[in-house]
């Protein structure tokens, strides 16, 4: 019963009544200011998400332009190796046709010299042959002759081919006769049609021989 009178008193109490609204009011503001709050920090959520966004762009940008400026550097580097090879090689090219040009207008002069001395020794004897009485005195001249001739080709490095007794080699002998013989082994050398020369290892004329082959 006491409840109920408290009730009905309060319920038609004006004092009463303004607290509950003031209750009310405050727990009105007070979720107005959680709100607020709420989103005063979802803003600086986003603002700094926003910022380190930026800053992860500025970043970026400045790590793509430092790669811009190596691969820029990388390649002033290249090109100038590019171009200081080419110019390298262009010289070469230059010293080497210099060189030939050379090689063929003066390579024979070594060996011009060599026999212009056998051809002043020539000039001699022929000088020398209208003086001479006997024939072992022209053969005496001959062969001095002959012998300055074949040491001067010889210091050129021209080299006699050896023929007569050795085995036949196609690469230092060409056979334009067989002879059938039991008195030397087969494919043997046995007489010698034409001497062969070589230069170094460079055959400049093969031997013309003849070889031995079984009756």
């Amino acid at each position: 019963m006491k409840n109920f009178f408290e009730n009905k008193l309060n319920k038609g109490n004006p004092f009463v009544d303004r607290k509950d609204k003031k209750g009310e009011e405050k727990n009105t503001m007070a979720d107005e200011i959680k709100e607020n709050e709420q989103d005063i920090i979802e803003e600086q959520e986003e603002n700094n998400e926003v910022e380190e966004t930026s800053n992860e762009a500025e970043i970026a940008e400045e790590n793509t332009d430092k790669e811009s400026e190596k691969l820029k550097q990388d390649f002033e580097n290249l090109n100038n190796q590019y171009l200081r090879l080419a110019a390298d090689f262009d010289n070469y090219r230059k010293r080497q046709a210099q060189e030939r040009e050379a090689l063929l207008k003066y390579g024979a002069e070594e060996c011009m010299k060599k026999i212009i001395e056998v051809v002043d020794n020539f000039d001699r004897a022929l000088t020398m042959v209208e003086k001479i009485d006997t024939v072992e005195k022209m053969k005496e001249t001959f062969y001095v002759l002959n012998k300055q001739l074949t040491e001067s080709l010889s210091k050129l490095g021209l080299e006699q081919i050896k023929s007569v007794g050795e085995v036949f080699d196609p690469n230092m002998h060409e056979a334009v006769m067989q002879t059938p013989t039991d008195e030397y082994p087969e494919d043997t050398i046995i007489n010698e049609l034409q001497k062969g020369y070589k230069l170094g290892e460079k055959v400049l004329r093969p031997a013309m021989v003849s070889v031995a082959v079984k009756q």
